[in-house]
């Protein structure tokens, strides 16, 4: 077990996420002490102790420490995580490719020094220098962030807006899953009373966004496609009733698992004018999808791919995930050269993370920090490869809590064929509003208002509203759902 002990919660989340991304498998407890005589201290379970105080923050700092104390909060907590950061890696002789980021978007802050006029040769040295992470990542985040705005521009973020529309259901749940979705077979008899509740909810959202232009759909879960072709039909129906698609880029579905499609639901799809799908693998090694609960077969997933081709859809992703328990680089190679072959038009590749709420536990990866650290590199770097070589370029990139090797998600695409809502979720720069159980609204405000419910009278320029997560509690207070948006749109 690890033990920290902060003087405040505010440095708590930064030097939790840190130390677990260094030891992912260990327990960590973390408590506040304001009359601490340090900012942080840190129990390792060798009996080694890190403490850190002022002598250790005007280390980190060299010479912007001033005596006077009038150091910020920001630079305080900066420091802290300097100090503890190259202490970690010393202790353990291992460095984390995002170095002291904690965060999920990295690309955030390469977007603000873009738009602030910085170039490549500007930004690399100084986001390796201010965060200590590696060249490559630097480089990545770079290459990352300038097709992201590339993308931005072609939407209205002023007078625009995103819809996402929430589908709760798989075939079965993945050991590594943490949404809140169940298996289809525990909800088959109240699919229709989900799909009633969550089309008064589009009926409302249509009528109050009326004037405004619709840039992107995006139906996800879950997997969409565990409906029936008439379910689908009947919630595609609906979208197209209520929606204008005069200003639509795109209209993304999860097909996602390969045992859901068939080619009835995928020619209604095609019917509605969905224009971008995903059949995800995760993996394209047998002994990896029985062990993670995902209930098909490979030859499964090449059929289905090759089915959505033959009916006609022409932007077709693919996700994989490395560093699944058993998995090593040989069995990424392998999945790599059957992606290949079948030639997806982007593909996204997430680093393994292990969520409070999925059943998969590190323990379960049977492999040290280092070990995991060394192994996911090599997936990462195999994948970034293979998708140059297919004519693939990196457009988004995002991180996770308690991600295996503090590594990173990336999607890679063909030129023109780059999922927008991607981007968007991403930047927030657009606002995207959101229906179906687990659904989170997110306003993109021109001025920043207080945040509901802050005791500490935070602002924010993101707004967000959320339904309830429960498919039951959804449906018997689709009313409340609806107007807890009725009181923001």
């Amino acid at each position: 077990m690890i033990q920290v002990i902060c003087k405040s919660d505010a440095y708590t989340y930064n030097v939790y996420h840190m130390i677990k991304a260094f030891f992912p498998s260990k327990k960590i407890t973390s408590e506040t002490e304001e009359e601490a005589s340090h900012y942080v201290a840190v129990r390792l379970p060798d009996s080694e102790c890190i403490m850190i105080g002022e002598e250790q923050l005007k280390e980190a700092a060299g010479g912007q420490y001033e005596d006077d104390g009038k150091q910020t909060e920001a630079q305080i907590k900066y420091w802290i995580d300097v100090f503890l950061y190259e202490e970690l890696r010393k202790l353990t002789g291992q460095a984390l490719a995002w170095g002291i980021l904690t965060g999920v978007r990295p690309t955030k802050i390469a977007m603000q020094k873009l738009e602030e006029g910085w170039d490549r040769d500007s930004f690399v040295p100084w986001f390796q220098e201010e965060c200590k992470v590696s060249r490559q990542k630097a480089e990545l985040s770079f290459e990352v962030a300038r097709r992201e705005r590339r993308l931005l521009g072609l939407l209205d973020c002023e007078t625009g807006y995103s819809l996402y529309v929430g589908i709760p259901f798989c075939p079965s749940v993945c050991a590594y899953c943490s949404f809140s979705s169940g298996a289809l077979d525990d909800w088959k008899e109240r699919i229709w009373d989900y799909l009633h509740a969550l089309q008064k909810e589009l009926s409302f959202i249509g009528e109050r966004c009326k004037g405004q232009k619709l840039n992107t759909i995006y139906i996800g879960g879950g997997t969409p496609t565990t409906l029936t072709a008439e379910q689908l039909e009947s919630l595609l129906a609906c979208i197209d009733a209520h929606f204008s698609r005069e200003h639509l880029l795109e209209y993304t579905v999860e097909a996602g698992r390969p045992d859901s499609i068939t080619k009835e639901k995928l020619m209604v799809l095609k019917a509605h004018g969905v224009t971008r799908i995903s059949i995800n693998p995760q993996s394209m090694q047998q002994k990896t999808l029985d062990r993670i609960g995902r209930r098909h077969r490979v030859e499964e997933i090449v059929e289905a791919y090759e089915l959505a081709r033959r009916v006609g859809f022409d932007n077709i992703n693919m996700d994989l995930i490395a560093g699944l328990p058993g998995e090593r680089a040989a069995d990424m190679e392998d999945t790599l050269e059957q992606i290949r072959g079948l030639g997806p038009d982007s593909l996204t590749v997430h680093s393994l993370a292990i969520k409070r709420a999925a059943k998969l536990e590190f323990g379960d990866l049977n492999a040290d920090a280092k070990e995991i650290s060394c192994t996911l590199s090599e997936m990462i770097r195999m994948a970034r490869k293979t998708a140059c070589e297919m004519g693939l370029f990196p457009y988004y990139l995002y991180r996770q809590k308690n991600i295996a090797g503090n590594f990173e998600n990336v999607g890679y695409a063909k030129e023109g064929k780059a999922g927008i809502y991607n981007v968007l979720i991403m930047e927030e720069k657009q606002s995207i509003i959101a229906a179906g159980a687990g659904a989170q609204t997110k306003l993109a405000l021109k001025e920043a208002v207080l945040v509901p419910g802050s005791k500490k009278k935070k602002m924010t320029r993101l707004l967000r509203i959320e339904n309830v997560k429960d498919v039951a509690q959804y449906i018997e207070r689709i009313d409340e759902m609806i107007s807890r948006k009725e009181a923001v749109l």
